[in-house]
């Protein structure tokens, strides 16, 4: 089947789920308990072993394909305007994001800052910046517009390129 990388993530966490309900259903019913001299077939919940571990067997080799075909696509895919594989987006996102955080933090510090001192003494300290402001002002602004384009780049490869994956 033809997918692409959003959609592939949906089906995926789709499956992902259905396995944790298929073993939250089995913890609930592979053990019970009943009360001395109670009938044990009236409380007996539904449990078929083999059913439930071929169910098991089948999402999980679903999921491993589903996962691998992502991972070679992710791998193998170059995006425009970047000459990097999705693989290595995935890694330049964060770096991005993490710098874009720094420097919004620096941005918003004054040039000078009285320091509080609650001692008793008559010496006032001051924290002094130790670069330009201006200068980290320019860098967050051009790490913000390469963070937005990076971004935009990866959600139209997500959405417009696909994949073929055997389910």
């Amino acid at each position: 089947m033809k997918i692409s990388s959003k959609n592939a993530s949906k089906l995926l966490k789709q499956f992902n789920e259905e396995r944790d309900s298929l073993i939250l259903q089995e913890n609930q019913s592979k053990m019970f308990l009943a009360a001395v001299g109670e009938d044990i077939e009236s409380v007996r919940p539904e449990y078929d072993y083999e059913a439930v571990q071929k169910q098991l067997k089948d999402l999980e080799e679903k999921i491993v394909k589903l996962k691998h075909a992502i991972n070679v696509f992710n791998t193998t895919t170059v995006l425009k305007d970047f000459e990097m594989s999705i693989d290595e987006m995935l890694v330049y996102i964060p770096q991005l994001t993490q710098r874009k955080n720094k420097l919004d933090q620096m941005r918003k510090v004054l040039p000078k800052q009285r320091v509080e001192n609650y001692t008793s003494s008559n010496i006032i300290d001051y924290r002094i910046i130790n670069y330009d402001l201006e200068k980290i002002r320019k860098d967050y602004d051009k790490t913000v517009e390469e963070l937005n384009r990076a971004q935009s780049v990866l959600d139209e490869a997500n959405i417009n390129l696909s994949f073929e994956v055997d389910l």
